[in-house]
């Protein structure tokens, strides 16, 4: 049986941890350090839970059920369409890959041209460069693993250490805790870890993975999963490692760096005290690569699942061609309303994407009904959808906002948590008790 060498599997793992780490992951760890301060150690551990966690999880299920798809499909056929086709549009043209292209821009460079120079000019000569390379390497699939998990991503790693080992060097001002992480340090880093975003990335991202590592010639599915696994733990583990890096730069400068508004800035403060010019140079190459590796991973999921999806008359490289170009444009001309489309449908459908990822890592022990799937995709997907309704377009629905607006954790956005593991455990004992003992009533009673 075929196996991957050792340079083969850690090249995946590079990848994938490089797939995840786009632009939000490079700025809430700092910003967490900043306001957790002397508690980023314990706010840490709940931001990775979200952050690290559900990622890695998420990409192994997908792996296991050879493709969101197929994960989908165990709640019904027009759910697995709707949801997957969903997912894929709005972490990738509808939201991620548009800001992905945007963000070191506004982030790292814009900043600092001059305002004699035309901003919508630079933007525009910047992101055509970074689209261009993203393009060039999806157009062969083939290649990924070698131009992303080989070089881009350990270029990027090897910066991020450098920064880090760098400023830790400076004299620490650890300051108090502020904010929500004062009263609430768990909660709210286990929140700032939902707002990554990668638990929904992730799966895009699983199979994106299983297909790299049949390109080495691995064939049996379960050697696939069993590589999966592997590089998932690698992955996750070196995500923790940079996270904890980059939550160690806020909380150096703490005490010095008070009121900051995001982790752009405190990175960027922090890196110019120990580097100076040079340092802002690193740091826009940071953000740079960080973001065109997570983008490439979006892209080439979003070309196999729509070459897929349209049963192959449009091929992979027209998709890639198509989402790059829309991406673009969106970049340029379009990101705010783009935002304002995007940004509720992902607090819709991320709920969802959390259940299913736990019932999938879990369906070999607990055996989870396709009605158990069903009643948990009701429930995660309509609570966040009143919430959604009502926090962001002021919609009430009379006595069922209301019947919401009691639940517990409803502030946090979480009121759907508590009655889908209900629901779940309910629907699972209904099943497997009553219905199973209909089926055998009527077996006794044919014999």
């Amino acid at each position: 049986m075929k196996k991957l060498s050792r340079s083969q599997f850690l090249q995946v793992s590079i990848m994938l941890f490089g797939l995840f780490f786009g632009a939000g992951n490079l700025i809430f760890p700092p910003l967490l350090g900043n306001m957790a301060g002397k508690a980023t150690f314990i706010s840490l551990l709940a931001f990775s839970v979200t952050a690290v966690v559900f990622p890695v999880l998420g990409a192994i299920v997908v792996g296991k059920t050879n493709g969101l798809s197929n994960l989908a499909n165990r709640v019904g056929p027009l759910f697995a369409l709707v949801f997957t086709t969903a997912i894929y549009l709005s972490i990738g043209p509808g939201l991620g890959i548009p800001r992905a292209g945007s963000v070191p821009f506004e982030m790292a460079i814009a900043p600092y041209i001059p305002e004699s120079f035309n901003m919508n000019l630079a933007r525009l000569v910047y992101t055509f460069v970074f689209f261009a390379l993203a393009l060039a390497i999806c157009l062969r699939p083939s290649k990924l693993v070698e131009r992303v998990g080989k070089f881009l991503t350990p270029a990027l790693l090897l910066m991020i250490a450098f920064m880090f080992f760098k400023i830790v060097t400076m004299d620490k001002n650890v300051a108090a805790p502020t904010g929500e992480y004062l009263t609430a340090p768990l909660t709210k880093g286990f929140l700032a870890g939902y707002d990554t975003m990668d638990a929904v990335a992730a799966l895009n991202f699983g199979f994106v993975i299983a297909q790299a590592i049949r390109r080495f010639g691995i064939e049996d599915e379960k050697e696939v999963t069993r590589y999966e696994v592997k590089a998932g733990l690698l992955a996750g583990s070196v995500l923790f490692v940079v996270y904890m890096m980059l939550a160690s730069i806020g909380m150096i400068g703490s005490a010095k760096f008070v009121g900051l508004e995001n982790g752009a800035q405190v990175l960027t403060e922090s890196i110019k005290l120990a580097l100076g010019d040079f340092g802002l140079v690193l740091l826009a190459l940071i953000f740079t690569l960080a973001c065109l590796t997570t983008c490439v991973g979006l892209i080439s999921s979003g070309g196999e699942y729509f070459e897929k999806l349209f049963n192959d008359r449009l091929s992979y490289k027209t998709w890639v061609c198509i989402w790059t170009l829309f991406s673009f444009i969106m970049a340029n001309f379009g990101l705010n309303k783009l935002l304002e489309f995007s940004v509720p449908l992902l607090q819709i459908i991320y709920p969802v994407a959390l259940v299913l990822i736990v019932m999938g890592i879990s369906q070999s022990f607990l055996n989870f009904t396709r009605e158990s799937y069903l009643a948990a995709a009701a429930i995660s997907v309509g609570l966040p959808l009143v919430e959604v309704m009502d926090k962001t377009f002021h919609l009430i629905l009379g006595p069922v906002t209301r019947l919401i607006q009691g639940l517990p954790m409803y502030e946090t956005g979480l009121s759907w948590l508590l009655p889908t593991v209900i629901v779940v455990a309910l629907t699972s004992l209904f099943v497997k008790v009553f219905v199973r003992d209909v089926e055998v009533e009527k077996v006794r009673q044919k014999y």
